[in-house]
């Protein structure tokens, strides 16, 4: 995941020189000009490691810790014709720039007639499973969901998140593309070496199947991808639908793929209030609830911060046998739970 998202930068910068990118020791600080490759920082976990060398720091700028101050210069670059790439390390941070976030870039377009672009790309991490804390670790996306003007994706693989990024850098209004830290080593993938890009707004459906449809988020694909793989030798057929995006959101999809199974679980591990797994149910409720033969489910962290305690934060994440159980409860087959 963590090459894949690299390489998408390096093309794009490649492409248009109006493609900048800021943050935090993206660079690597002012040293970084005397060291190899493989010894400069490329940011908090290295993934735009290489860039500086490449590009100069004309392009690569390291930025003060002020993330409003960067935010905020990279959306007015952007409505005066730059491409930037603002990356905002832990999504956790977000709350110091929420002005222009909220006020600024994603209306711009609408309080200007159609005149003005904010082609601006906003990447940040998200995720809980490294031990990370509380102010380290959240997953804040369904926040943004609520902005007009302002496009949310979270990729889940590093295909789409290639194809996302390039996609998201394209594109004229502002993006923020969240990704999980977790996936950064731990995610593998048949990645093409060029340039191509994935429509946002456009569900996948990672595995198809005719008895349940599970909806599931960022990384959180894999642990309805695993239950599935455990169901299926049961005798059932699980489809995973993965958004990619979440604003704007494929409602086609993920209607279709529940008209086609009858039952739906939500797996999201972002807090349950105001969040996208309440924001999906409601919409399957609303717009196809005749399709549904059972109870929507959803699968979701408490809402608690994320502990540090390894063992709680293991506690607090969505597993493949909290699945399974919910599975189990839907068909009301306990049968599903023997192992």
């Amino acid at each position: 995941m963590m090459s894949a998202i690299n390489e998408a930068m390096v093309l794009a910068m490649r492409k248009d020189e109006n493609v900048i990118l800021l943050g935090e020791d993206v660079a690597g600080g002012a040293a970084v000009d005397h060291l190899q490759d493989d010894e400069a920082w490329g940011g908090v976990l290295g993934v735009t490691k290489g860039l500086v060398q490449e590009f100069g720091r004309d392009r690569i700028l390291d930025t003060p810790i002020s993330e409003a101050g960067y935010v905020g210069a990279a959306m007015s670059a952007a409505a005066t014709g730059m491409r930037p790439i603002a990356e905002l390390m832990f999504n956790d941070f977000i709350g110091s720039c929420m002005d222009a976030f909220i006020n600024q870039g994603p209306k711009f377009r609408y309080m200007f007639g159609g005149k003005a672009q904010v082609p601006l790309t906003v990447r940040t991490m998200h995720g809980a499973g490294l031990r990370a804390a509380a102010q380290h670790s959240q997953s804040l996306y369904a926040l943004f969901t609520a902005i007009p003007g302002l496009k949310v994706i979270v990729p889940s693989t590093p295909y789409d998140a290639k194809g996302l990024l390039l996609a998201a850098i394209e594109d004229n209004d502002p993006v923020i593309f969240f990704e999980d830290k977790t996936l950064y080593n731990m995610s593998y993938d048949e990645v093409p070496e060029g340039y191509y890009t994935i429509p946002l707004g456009k569900a996948d459906i990672k595995r198809t199947g005719s008895d349940l449809t599970i909806v599931a988020i960022g990384k959180q694909v894999h642990t309805a991808l695993a239950a599935a793989e455990q169901l299926a030798k049961k005798g059932l057929e699980v489809e995973v639908v993965d958004p990619r995006s979440l604003s704007p959101l494929d409602e086609t999809t993920i209607l279709s793929s529940v008209e086609k199974t009858s039952r739906l679980i939500v797996i999201d591990e972002a807090n349950p209030r105001c969040s996208m797994a309440t924001d999906i149910a409601a919409l399957v409720a609303d717009k196809g609830f005749d399709y549904l033969d059972a109870p929507i489910k959803r699968i979701t962290a408490p809402h608690t911060p994320v502990p540090f305690s390894p063992v709680l934060e293991d506690l607090y994440l969505p597993t493949p046998e909290k699945v399974i159980t919910a599975v189990s409860e839907l068909l009301g087959d306990k049968s599903l739970l023997q192992v």
